[in-house]
């Protein structure tokens, strides 16, 4: 695909879309969110793709949102803007049923930082750092920080991030249970490429099964849930994928997952 602002390909059942402004960190303008929309909706589409890498060119993942670009233009409405822009990242990429894992190279502030968060699996450089930088300009979270941070580091860490804007280096991201690894910058594409190299021959449908579902269990009860993993259960069950992990076990083979 022929992007200005993002360089997209995919290779091996890897997809893989960098944010490339690095001049100004992969600071997010209008041009750049409207091209992640697009990207997002090809790797839904293409079949071939099990698997997606969302990672920033040079030093950044990305700064958040481009200042100077929208202080250009004027006054805009912040409604709209997420409306439009940054809300429709952020449900492609859970509402995605393939796995993304980000490469995190360098800083995530702001909407960058809810990029990263809104990832499945996180594999941090240790030069890395998360920024909640909103209270900095006198904004609250949004692009889904509000909803991710007290998931995962609890209520009281979460509002101590958004309201003080703390930097969170990479191993105390780890720590906090923000990341999954953290390996010095040398070593992060291979880092990066244990997980591909897994879920691009992993069931696919399956696994995309479980991303609904763990989405929808932060909102459910108990017996919701045991009637989702029914309906998701017998979805799986007739999936080509489970008769082919049956047949492999029975023959003592290592299964052949199609993604189906």
């Amino acid at each position: 695909m022929d992007f200005k602002f993002l360089r997209y390909s995919v290779n091996g059942g890897v997809a893989l879309i960098t944010l490339n402004r690095p001049d100004v960190y992969n600071a997010l303008n209008d041009g750049i969110t409207y091209e992640l929309q697009d990207a997002l909706k090809a790797v839904a589409k293409d079949d071939v793709v099990r698997v997606v890498v969302l990672t920033g060119e040079g030093k950044a993942f990305c700064s958040g949102q481009d200042l100077k670009d929208s202080a250009q233009q004027g006054k805009r409405s912040f409604l709209d803007s997420l409306h439009k822009r940054y809300n429709p990242i952020i449900s492609a990429m859970r509402n995605l049923p393939k796995p993304i894992v980000c490469r995190l190279n360098g800083v995530a502030a702001g909407a960058g930082c809810s990029l990263a968060l809104a990832c499945d699996v996180i594999v941090a450089a240790e030069e890395a750092t998360l920024i909640e930088v909103f209270v900095n300009i006198g904004l609250v979270p949004d692009s889904g920080s509000s909803y991710f941070l007290p998931r995962l580091v609890g209520m009281a860490k979460a509002f101590e991030l958004c309201s003080m804007g703390n930097k969170v280096k990479a191993t105390d991201a780890l720590a906090m249970r923000l990341v999954n690894k953290v390996v010095p910058i040398t070593n992060l594409d291979e880092a990066v490429k244990m997980y591909t190299d897994y879920f691009a021959i992993a069931p696919t449908k399956a696994i995309g099964l479980m991303k609904k579902m763990l989405n929808k269990s932060a909102t459910s009860t108990l017996d919701e849930m045991l009637e989702y993993e029914a309906y998701c259960q017998e979805i799986a069950g007739a999936s080509l994928d489970h008769k082919e992990g049956v047949q492999a076990f029975l023959e003592k083979r290592k299964p052949l997952f199609k993604g189906k």
